[in-house]
């Protein structure tokens, strides 16, 4: 693991290091809000830790994992099970910066459908259903999640998004679903833009934060 976090007690670095305990930002049972499995039940384990840096991050407070409490995955696992929820959403911060193997596996064991979604900038781990890759400029996606990407979702902020969005859709898979979705603070300025540029290449779809609209985690 790269990303480094401080202070943490010899026993608790390997724990980590296996996967067996993460910084836990938040978790709670929603509706997926975005791309293509909009309107799902699922519960969200948002991870904290991310050196991407995008300026205009809505969850800012995940960057520093140090502020977040390792927490074993066989409690968080233990909460999924109480709501009952048919699929988990990984999320973070940036998720691939920790061995997500043991979380998976864990969750794959209880017929619980694993779905991701990262900046691809880190090493893949665990076993997923869907994962939906969300590149940023910062740091380049890693080849093998360009390939493995069942989903393609770039956030338009400015123009020169729309160019960029084209040069990721080259690096993923023909049967990766492609979608632009605009970044919250600017998104009554950006859909019309993004309508216009989808009715003139319909091989991308819209994705909306639907959870804000709905005022919902």
């Amino acid at each position: 693991m790269n990303y480094k976090l401080h202070s943490l007690k010899p026993n608790d670095e390997a724990l980590l290091n296996e996967g067996k305990l993460l910084p836990l930002m938040e978790e709670f049972y929603t509706i997926q809000g975005e791309g293509f499995n909009t309107g799902k039940a699922a519960y969200f384990i948002r991870i904290g830790g991310c050196d991407v840096g995008c300026h205009w991050c809505d969850v800012k407070e995940s960057w520093d994992a140090n502020i977040h409490p390792l927490t074993p995955i066989e409690k968080i696992i233990t909460n999924v099970l109480e709501w009952k929820a048919p699929s988990v959403v990984v999320t973070g911060g940036e998720p691939l910066i920790y061995n997500l193997n043991a979380l998976t596996a864990q969750l794959k064991a209880k017929n619980i459908e694993t779905f991701i979604e990262t900046s691809g900038a880190y090493k893949l781990s665990g076993n997923w259903d869907w994962i939906c890759l969300s590149p940023k400029k910062t740091m380049a996606p890693l080849p093998e999640v360009y390939e493995k990407a069942n989903e393609l979702k770039v956030i338009v902020f400015n123009q020169h998004d729309f160019k960029w969005a084209e040069e990721q859709a080259a690096k993923v898979g023909k049967d990766c679903y492609l979608y632009l979705q605009p970044e919250w603070s600017k998104h009554q300025e950006l859909i019309p833009q993004i309508i216009e540029y989808v009715k003139n290449n319909p091989k991308w779809m819209i994705s909306l934060q639907t959870h804000k609209y709905m005022n919902i985690p």
